[in-house]
């Protein structure tokens, strides 16, 4: 008998214990997904950014190193996220392929402003 009660106690502790960390997991997993929607906000101000230095030519190499700048604070975070999600929130990949898009989005403004400062004037010509 007391064989049998050991058994009933350890599925009982092992079944609380599974419903303990299935809680934790799905806590954890909730306060990740705030934090990539966060970022996925901050993507969203990054490329809001840009097209408004795009909108008024803000073709400038300081504009450019400031974009850049905060494009690698994106990255820096990103990396950050990454490494503390060891269960997956849902929101990794849309963050993942935003912070690509932020990525080419700078490289395009990175372009124009290059294309804009090797412009001849039309008094030179």
């Amino acid at each position: 008998m007391n064989d049998f009660c050991d058994k009933v106690i350890s599925m009982e502790f092992g079944a609380a214990l599974l419903g303990a960390a299935t809680r934790f997991q799905a806590m954890f997993t909730a306060a990740r997904s705030a934090d990539w929607a966060e970022f996925l906000a901050d993507c969203g101000k990054f490329e809001q950014e840009l097209a408004k230095e795009i909108r008024i030519a803000k073709f400038t190499l300081a504009e450019l190193e400031e974009e850049e700048q905060s494009l690698e604070r994106l990255r820096r975070r990103h990396r950050d996220l990454t490494a503390r999600d060891v269960f997956g929130a849902p929101e990794a990949a849309e963050a993942g392929r935003r912070l690509k898009q932020c990525a080419a989005d700078c490289e395009n403004y990175a372009e124009q402003v290059f294309a804009a400062l090797h412009q001849t004037p039309e008094a030179d010509r």
